[in-house]
Parts: C-alpha cells; sequence; structure tokens
C-alpha cells in the first residue's frame, strides 16, 4: 500500500515537472520577443494535400534575417528548422481546406513556400501573416524576396 502510493505520488510529480518545463520553454522562447504560432508541414507535394496529415504544431520567432521554428511538443531548447529570409519564396495562399480545419488552428492561413529547394507550408493567423510578409518584403537592399 505504502509502496502503489509512493509510486503514485512519483509519477503525479513528473507530471507536474514536465508540464512545467514545457511551459517554461515556452516563455523563454518567447522572452527575446518577435514570436507567433506558426503551424509547419516540411517536404510537401507539388499537388495540394489537404488530408490534414504532417502539420506539426510550434511557435516561430524572428531572429535576424532568419526564422527560428521551435515544435511546442518538445523539450529541445533549440529550434527544429531555421528559414533564411533570402531562400524563401512564397508561392501560395490559400485558406485550409477538408480535414486540415481541425489541424490546424481556427484561423490560420495556409502559406505555400519553397525554401532552398524544399517545398514547406506554414499556417498561422492572419495578424501573423500581414507580419510574416512584411518581414520578407523588408530585406536589406540586394536580396531577392518573392512574396506572391
Amino acid at each position: 500500500m505504502l509502496l502503489a502510493l509512493l509510486v503514485s505520488g512519483l509519477v503525479v510529480a513528473l507530471v507536474v515537472i514536465g508540464l512545467f518545463v514545457f511551459g517554461l520553454r515556452r516563455r523563454l522562447i518567447q522572452r527575446s520577443g518577435g514570436t507567433f504560432d506558426c503551424s509547419m508541414r516540411w517536404g510537401v507535394p507539388e499537388e495540394t494535400d489537404t488530408s490534414g496529415k504532417g502539420w506539426v504544431y510550434g511557435v516561430a520567432r524572428y531572429s535576424g534575417d532568419r526564422i527560428e521554428w521551435f515544435r511546442v511538443f518538445s523539450y529541445s531548447p533549440r529550434p527544429r528548422r531555421l528559414l533564411e529570409r533570402s531562400s524563401i519564396e512564397v508561392v501560395a495562399r490559400r485558406a485550409p481546406e477538408g480535414e486540415e480545419e481541425l489541424a490546424l488552428l481556427s484561423d490560420a492561413v495556409v502559406l505555400g513556400c519553397v525554401h532552398q529547394g524544399t517545398r514547406l507550408e506554414l499556417a498561422m493567423s492572419e495578424d501573423a501573416l500581414t507580419g510574416f510578409l512584411a518581414w520578407l518584403e523588408a530585406a536589406p537592399p540586394g536580396q531577392r524576396v518573392n512574396v506572391a
């Protein structure tokens, strides 16, 4: 009986610590500012796939001439993807369709991009999209920027 209570208490403590670390990590990412919620789908095929599969919920942070993208459900302090401003090409913009509406946040807009030859899709709110496109267009003189 005592052993069962001890094990139960330990499990509850580990769950609480794990949730605390998730929250602390998110606060540390947001501490420097310039963050927005951004789901990502990497390596998208040429045809439009609205199955809702492959989307990963994350947080993106502006950092100079690149965007650092972090998975939300991860303990890693380092970004999962780095997107260089000079290498991002916006090719399409659309609303979520089909099962994507369930996989993404309710107000999301899907932005089709190419980054260093790899097709990807970013899903973000209208406000975040406005900021993202403004950031892309604000590239220093001489940088090639293509915003559809």
